[in-house]
């Protein structure tokens, strides 16, 4: 089939594709998210694979091996936590339900009596026919499919794994040519970066804000300190939602818990002061430019890919965001997107450039295919 010629035809033919990639990714869901899972967590065993072999004595086999051991630990420890620290706090939830509608009433009185309003209204008047039940049950299922698809990401975890052996390999059959070689793999080392980046950033300030919101939960007396302090760990790898869930939701509960407002107070100042300081100060020193994407397409990759694939979509949004700005700067046709997804007008980070920008124009003379890997 011809491509067409017209500009409009062919802005219409890549937004049909879109469309269809779109419906694609929501059709295959339940196929992709364990593999991208997978592949999330493949980046992860290399990047502390590499910080292993370079900071311990061990060598790269034996390096490789402890953080397999480690992710997997991680992982399983992780589900775990989500499946029998969730039971026992909607346990222990449901009594707290039973008093959720009056609390909600008497603090909306209060506040009401501050300002001297004489008939305010009640919880029931303000959610009118919002079934919250249904957003809640949504939820659960969600955290469910988790759950139920971590044997599945296991499966996909392992093949990934050993079919790294052949990857050298694959890389030189894909691109013989030395210098497209060196290209490919720079855009790869980009994504890697990008996302290894993510990672270590997220997990550093995660443990700050959550060391903190422990000391807190705990000195107030909250209850399931230690559920909500994982939560807040992993509500931090979604950007902008969760840190809303982390500074507003333990202060929610705190509001129900206690007859008292000031424990609820205490944990909203407490956490919101740490999320300020952390999000505003500390973390975008550490990001530097791994995370050179505007906070416009992070929010539209957020609900982009929380559409398409749940939870585990929101959780990938930003490595994902990541990936296809560095795939897309690599097109002259759609480097302009990648200028647009940037957050300073340049999606390199430092300047560099990949060795197609740099060239020329094409040589007349192709250079020789190189077969060899151990050249590169």
């Amino acid at each position: 089939m011809a491509v067409p010629t017209s500009a409009v035809a062919r802005n219409a033919l890549v937004l049909l594709a879109a469309v269809a990639g779109g419906a694609a990714l929501f059709w295959l869901r339940d196929i992709l998210t364990p593999l991208a899972m997978a592949i999330f967590l493949l980046i992860m065993i290399d990047g502390i694979k590499r910080f292993v072999a370079d900071n311990t004595v061990l060598s790269d086999h034996m390096a490789g091996v402890a953080a397999l051991v480690l992710v997997i630990l991680g992982f399983f420890a992780s589900i775990a936590i989500i499946v029998d620290g969730a039971a026992g706090f909607f346990g222990e939830a449901s009594g707290v339900s039973t008093r959720l509608g009056p609390r909600i009433d008497q603090v909306i009185h209060d506040v009401a009596g501050l300002f001297g309003v004489a008939s305010p209204p009640t919880a029931m008047d303000l959610i009118g026919d919002i079934d919250l039940r249904s957003y809640v049950a949504d939820f659960a299922l969600q955290v469910q499919n988790v759950a139920s698809g971590a044997f599945f990401v296991l499966v996909y975890l392992g093949f990934l794994i050993a079919a790294q052996a052949g990857f050298q390999r694959k890389i030189v059959g894909m691109f013989p040519v030395r210098e497209t070689r060196h290209e490919a793999r720079a855009v790869f080392q980009r994504i890697r970066s990008g996302v290894e980046g993510y990672l270590w950033v997220q997990a550093v300030t995660g443990i700050m804000i959550c060391a903190v919101a422990w000391v807190l939960m705990r000195a107030v007396g909250l209850q399931n300190a230690e559920f909500w302090t994982f939560v807040i760990f992993v509500v931090g790898f979604i950007p902008i939602l969760g840190g809303a869930v982390a500074g507003l939701a333990p202060p929610m509960f705190a509001l129900v818990q206690f007859e008292s407002y000031w424990p609820a107070l205490i944990l909203l100042i407490g956490l919101q002061a740490v999320l300020f300081i952390v999000g505003n100060w500390i973390q975008p020193r550490m990001q530097g430019d791994n995370q050179n994407i505007d906070p416009v397409v992070v929010l539209l990759s957020l609900a982009l890919w929380g559409k398409l694939w749940g939870v585990i979509g929101m959780f990938l949004s930003t490595p994902l965001a990541v990936l296809m700005m560095a795939i897309l700067a690599e097109f002259k046709g759609s480097r302009w997107i990648a200028i647009l997804m940037s957050g300073d007008g340049e999606p390199y980070p430092d300047g560099e450039e990949t060795l197609s920008r740099k060239r020329p124009s094409p040589r007349v003379n192709a250079p020789q295919a190189d077969a060899s890997v151990s050249d590169d």
